[in-house]
C-alpha cells in the first residue's frame, strides 16, 4: 500500500470514482480508489435479510419503535473520503427526511459491514477509524461465510465490542435491542 503521507501520491477524485464499471463497488479510503467486486450470494442474502428485519420495525414503526431511517448501500461523503456500507441507520431526530442529491454528507449512526474475503481488511483496518472519526456510534459486522454477527460501539476514538454471536442463535443488540434477531435468517437460502 503506498504511503499515505507521500505528497508524490494523488488523491483519487469523484470523477475516479465515477469511471469505475458499475459491477464493482467503488470507495475512496484515505484518498485511494478501493474497488471490490459485487456481492457474492451469501453476501447479498445477509445484507438484504438484515435490512429486511430492521425496515419494518424501525424505518416504518411497524411492529417496531420506529424512529430511524435504514437504507442500503447508501454512498457517504463524509470530508473526502467516499464509503459504501452495505446498511446504514440514521435516527429521524437527526436526519427527519432523505437529503436532495445521490449522497449522503451527514454520517449515519448505526452501520453495517458484510464481510466478505476481498472487504475484510480494509472494511475492518481502513473503514473503521473513518467511521469513528465521522463519531458513527454503532458498527455490525457480519459475516456470511463464518456466520457471525459481531457489534462494536463508538468509545472515545474508537470502537469496543458489545458482544459476537454466531451460528442461529437469536440477538438482541444495541442500537436495535427492542428487535430479536435469529440470526438463521441471515445465512438461509
Amino acid at each position: 500500500m503506498p504511503d499515505m503521507a507521500d505528497p508524490a501520491r494523488r488523491h483519487a477524485t469523484y470523477d475516479d470514482l465515477r469511471r469505475v464499471p458499475p459491477h464493482l463497488v467503488a470507495e475512496i479510503v484515505g484518498g485511494e480508489l478501493i474497488t471490490s467486486p459485487r456481492p457474492a450470494p451469501p453476501h447479498a442474502r445477509a445484507a438484504s435479510s438484515l435490512g429486511g428485519e430492521l425496515y419494518g420495525p424501525f424505518d416504518r414503526g411497524r411492529g417496531g419503535p420506529g424512529g430511524w431511517i435504514i437504507l442500503n448501500e447508501p454512498e457517504l461523503h463524509l470530508h473526502g473520503d467516499v464509503l459504501v456500507p452495505d446498511i446504514a441507520g440514521w435516527r429521524r431526530d437527526r436526519m427527519p427526511a432523505l437529503p436532495q442529491g445521490s449522497a449522503f454528507e451527514l454520517a449515519p449512526d448505526w452501520v453495517c459491514e458484510v464481510l466478505s474475503p476481498s472487504t475484510a481488511s480494509t472494511d475492518r483496518t481502513e473503514k473503521l477509524p473513518i467511521y469513528a472519526r465521522e463519531r458513527v456510534a454503532h458498527i455490525w459486522l457480519v459475516d456470511a461465510l463464518l456466520r457471525t454477527l459481531e457489534v462494536l460501539r463508538l468509545d472515545g476514538e474508537g470502537y469496543r465490542i458489545v458482544g459476537a454471536w454466531r451460528g442461529d442463535t437469536v440477538v438482541r443488540s444495541e442500537p436495535f435491542e427492542s428487535l430479536a434477531l435469529n440470526l438463521a435468517d441471515l445465512w438461509s437460502a
